[in-house]
């Protein structure tokens, strides 16, 4: 089975081409720092899984992952590999096209497990969020009102619904305040959100934080 895996972080990428050399019958053929990298790596190899982080430079997130299905109907399934755990996030990664999600706080047989099934062609969810989105009366794939939102103002909601001011987002994106005020002021204008408490009540009603 020929792996691509996508991740910024170099002991991320390493270790988990360690992991997939001890699966067997996988091989990692290629390795992708960004969204540009990922799209010239499906674009000059077939693979049988991409496993990919959310939150790379460039491209990124529910956008790459809704631009390699429209450019390509025979894409290989893509299981997300991700810190994120928000329910609303999970909601989006499988509208957008993934085949699975996994958090980077799973357990190794865990990642081996979804990594199994979902280059067989089953769907995966990690089990720590399962129970979540069982009882989450949002569950269905409906479109929710934040479904307007960039992946970056999506980013930079969670961050202001947990508190966060603008300058430690900033630090944390590693982008200027005056960029996260930017993406705060049009996130606030298409959600027709008045104040931050609107903001972080929506959140906690739509399960974007827990």
């Amino acid at each position: 089975m020929r792996v691509l895996i996508a991740d910024d972080h170099l002991i991320v990428r390493k270790g988990l081409k360690q992991l997939l050399e001890m699966i067997g019958n996988v091989n990692v053929i290629r390795e992708a720092c960004n969204g540009e990298d990922v799209l010239t790596a499906l674009r000059d190899t077939t693979y049988d899984l991409v496993l990919l982080d959310l939150s790379m430079p460039g491209l990124r997130g529910v956008e790459l992952i809704r631009y390699i299905r429209t450019q390509n109907v025979k894409s290989p399934p893509i299981l997300v590999f991700s810190m994120h755990d928000e329910i609303a996030m999970v909601k989006r990664v499988f509208r957008a096209g993934a085949s699975g999600f996994v958090t980077k706080g799973s357990d190794q047989g865990t990642l081996t497990l979804a990594i199994r099934k979902v280059i067989a062609g089953a769907h995966y969810i990690d089990p720590s969020i399962v129970d979540q989105m069982m009882f989450d009366k949002h569950m269905s794939v409906i479109s929710s009102p934040h479904d307007v939102l960039s992946e970056r103002e999506l980013e930079i909601m969670t961050y202001l619904a947990r508190g966060l001011r603008i300058t430690q987002i900033a630090t944390e994106l590693a982008i200027s305040t005056k960029t996260v005020s930017t993406y705060k002021a049009r996130l606030m204008e298409k959600m027709n959100f008045k104040s931050n408490s609107e903001l972080v009540r929506y959140a906690a009603e739509e399960r974007i934080i827990l």
